[in-house]
């Protein structure tokens, strides 16, 4: 157990709030070991998972779906450096559209976005009449 990290620690190292981790625990996207007084002791590998667990979250990922992804690494041992390499390579076209997206949002803060405001503008040259409004409900430009 000495090789082991609290709760505390594992909250300092990640970033991570206690609440937080109890919560990924919970959800099974991390596992602890209990101490003879009841408290929860981490290896230090759920580190990497943390990681990954935040990152797959900045990307869009649900829990569900990190929870599937994690759930693909070896269970009888500390994921490899090419275990992990093979989880985040499927990610590729998800951060791609993932970036498109934001591109968008960046360009339509100034620009008309089809949203049927007209309040910019820009929008009488770019959704005359509110034409957008025909293609269906919201910011019809970024929706696409």
């Amino acid at each position: 157990m000495d090789s082991m990290l609290t709760i505390t620690d594992v909250a300092r190292r990640s970033g991570v709030a206690s609440s937080a981790l109890r919560f990924y625990e919970e959800r099974g996207l991390i596992a602890s070991e209990r101490a003879g007084s009841g408290h929860r002791r981490y290896p230090r590998s759920v580190l990497r998972r943390i990681a990954f667990i935040v990152f797959a979250q900045r990307i869009g990922l649900t829990l569900e779906e990190i929870g599937a992804e994690l759930a693909k690494l070896p269970a009888d041992r500390v994921p490899s450096r090419r275990d992990w390499s093979r989880l985040s390579g499927r990610w590729t076209k998800r951060i791609d559209q993932r970036i498109a997206e934001l591109q968008r949002l960046r360009s339509g803060l100034t620009e008309c976005i089809g949203c049927g405001c007209l309040s910019i503008d820009r929008c009488s040259l770019a959704n005359p009449a509110d034409m957008a409004g025909r293609k269906g409900p919201g910011p019809r430009y970024w929706l696409g």
